[in-house]
């Protein structure tokens, strides 16, 4: 196999080397936008040349089933990031009518890596269900009552990421003390055999984080097409239109009815019984009324109430009656003081 590789060995590794490259300069870019031509023109790039370099890998079948990780040259040991690769770069695609197709072209590529791991026992893991709906093959998922969460699965959840996220902490502090050493050449066999081992670990949590996140969002895009597609009549019947009410002052007598209707001309008036026949007309309330379900009775007011409204009515009546007497004093003191000079009849300043 070592010779297998060695006779397509530069073209495939430079290849790996030109998608590895562009990812790097992608995970580190400073464009605002990940829709940005120059951004989508590397992702392009990318792709074709990790596509065309796991084309060779399959041909010179590098890996296989039937073998044991030390059987793997460790210069080869590189290529099996090819999968993982390629499924971070789909995810930069932004095309959004396709991405549902880009989704689950992302995660059969991070599967096919976890699966490839497994063979050769490279970490502890569990291996994602097959497909995004988490229903593996002739075997439909149990029925579960949504509001009740499995708090089982919730925390072996939480304490697997918590678990990943400390070991890709300590393999990347790790691959940083190894990689000058290994880029520059001067590492021996083991050093570069441990260093893309190393490599393989950390992207193994990457895809488990990958494919979980790619499950969610697809949750949420086929729910959202599913609601588009549905026809009108299965989101429910429907309430009737009601007709809009006209704004109007509901006012306590016909007095104040022409009092607010002088003031506000464009606005319509009514008092209390206008309305309520016009209500009864439409048939929002029966003769009756205030017996009808839907209709807020007004409550009556109090005895105490009706004495005090009669109370205040007899006042107002009274200052209009002081008010015309005042009046009336008023132009005779004016009509006295036309016919009697000042100082008439002062008979203490006389001199």
């Amino acid at each position: 196999m070592m010779a297998e590789a060695g006779a397509g060995g530069p073209r495939l590794a430079e290849l790996l080397a030109l998608g590895r490259r562009l990812w790097d300069e992608l995970e580190t870019s400073t464009e605002p936008s990940s829709g940005a031509p120059a951004v989508q023109d590397k992702v392009r790039q990318g792709l074709d040349a990790l596509q065309r370099a796991t084309a060779m890998v399959a041909q010179l079948e590098l890996f296989s089933e039937n073998e044991e990780l030390e059987e793997v040259a460790s210069a080869d040991l590189k290529f099996m990031l090819l999968p993982a690769l390629l499924g971070s770069l789909t995810l930069k695609q932004v095309n959004l009518s396709r991405r549902i197709e880009h989704l689950e072209s992302a995660r059969e590529h991070f599967l096919h890596f976890l699966k490839l791991c497994r063979n050769y026992g490279l970490g502890s893991f569990q291996l994602p269900p097959a497909t995004s709906s988490h229903e593996a093959a002739g075997s439909p998922p149990a029925p579960q009552d949504p509001t009740q969460p499995n708090l089982v699965a919730m925390a072996m959840s939480r304490t697997a990421k918590i678990e990943r996220y400390k070991q890709k902490k300590e393999l990347e502090n790790k691959l940083a003390s190894m990689s000058s050493s290994v880029e520059s050449g001067t590492a021996d066999e083991d050093q570069i055999r441990e260093f893309y081992i190393l490599q393989i670990q950390k992207w193994i949590g990457t895809s488990l984080e990958e494919i979980e996140s790619i499950d969610q969002e697809l949750v949420i895009l086929r729910s959202r097409d599913a609601a588009r597609q549905a026809p009108p009549g299965s989101r429910g019947p429907s309430r009737p239109a009601r007709a809009p009410m006209k704004p109007f002052i509901l006012t306590r007598d016909a007095a104040q009815a022409r009092v607010f209707g002088a003031g506000y001309p464009g606005l319509p008036t009514m008092t209390v019984d206008d309305w309520y026949e016009q209500r009864r007309r439409q048939g929002v309330v029966s003769q009756q009324g205030f017996g009808e379900p839907g209709f807020l009775p007004c409550p009556s007011p109090p005895a105490g109430a009706v004495d005090e409204e009669s109370q205040k009515q007899q006042q107002e009546k009274k200052e209009e009656e002081d008010d015309e007497e005042a009046l009336q004093k008023a132009r005779d003191w004016d009509d006295w003081k036309d016919t009697h000079p000042r100082g008439y009849g002062n008979r203490h300043n006389m001199g």
